[in-house]
């Protein structure tokens, strides 16, 4: 493991290959961590590129550099982080993959400074939040999938993630990934980093805030203003929707095609959660090096 500073963390990172190969920037989401991508690291660095897998604000070993900062969990947050990542590390342009919240920071960054953006993966399409219609309520079916947030979204559901942090997060694999039959070791192996003392008050804050229902940090107000007009993605793009994912069935990204102005292509993986990197790590490595030729 490394770690690199940058304006308000300090990032925990793996990089894997040569530090001149073309880089890829795998990124996790909520609740997992950098393990989910130890299968497509090990095929992409074989192929001749770079792998640089970071640890999220709140996960493992990154830190916030002052006890002042908020703990935010919004997604201009996340996507600042990724670009000051690139910047410290001084990578021009990458290639960036990732789901859940790893998805939304790509695609954060692939919307705003595509110019840095060689190529985008993204699970479950377009990861960019439409926070002013949050409020619009979807059909029961997928309200029920969104139980755990609104959980987060009262001080019962903040005291349930910090007791149950372990028990909560299994769960939430076992929903949103129904025919993924991991083991515990391989839970173990990720639960680890959900000790991180700022994991708690980055997740609520996440889960309140794309809901309209706290603050962002000032310091995000800028790129929320960008993000709110939901501006297109002008990369080549490969979308991977899990078809049995729990939480974000694969019809909630049909229609995604009309926010991609560059090459696109969407692929429902069969017998695939919400967690492709992992259930299926030789497509998700495939549509890396898809893009890549693309």
């Amino acid at each position: 493991m490394e770690r690199v500073r940058t304006p308000i963390l300090e990032v925990a990172y793996e990089s894997t290959g040569s530090a001149n190969a073309s880089p890829v920037v795998l990124l996790h989401g909520f609740p997992y961590d950098p393990r989910c991508f130890d299968d497509v690291v090990r095929i992409i660095t074989a192929k001749g590129f770079r792998a640089i897998v970071p640890y999220l604000r709140g996960y493992g070993s990154t830190r916030f550099l002052s006890v002042d900062t908020m703990r935010s969990g919004q997604q201009a947050a996340m996507g600042q982080d990724l670009l000051e990542l690139m910047d410290s590390l001084k990578i021009r342009d990458a290639i960036l993959a990732g789901f859940d919240w790893g998805a939304r920071a790509a695609c954060v960054v692939a919307a705003l400074w595509p110019e840095r953006v060689r190529g985008l993966v993204s699970c479950c399409g377009y990861q960019v939040q439409d926070i002013a219609r949050s409020a619009k309520p979807a059909d029961p079916e997928q309200e029920r999938r969104f139980w755990y947030q609104y959980y987060f979204h009262t001080e019962r559901g903040r005291a349930g993630l910090a007791a149950n942090r372990r028990e909560l997060c299994r769960l939430c694999w076992r929903l949103w990934s129904p025919t993924w039959m991991f083991d515990e070791a391989t839970f173990d192996s990720t639960a680890a980093s959900f000790e991180n003392p700022d994991f708690v008050e980055v997740a609520i804050h996440s889960y309140r805030h794309r809901h309209g229902n706290v603050a962002g940090d000032n310091r995000y107000a800028a790129i929320e203003s960008k993000l709110a007009a939901l501006p297109p993605i002008d990369v080549p793009a490969i979308v991977l929707h899990g078809a049995v994912d729990g939480v974000s069935p694969p019809q909630s990204s049909e229609g995604h095609s009309k926010f991609f102005t560059r090459e696109y292509e969407r692929r429902v993986l069969d017998d695939v959660g919400h967690n492709p990197a992992q259930e299926a790590p030789t497509v998700f490595a495939e549509a890396i090096l898809d893009v890549c030729r693309g």
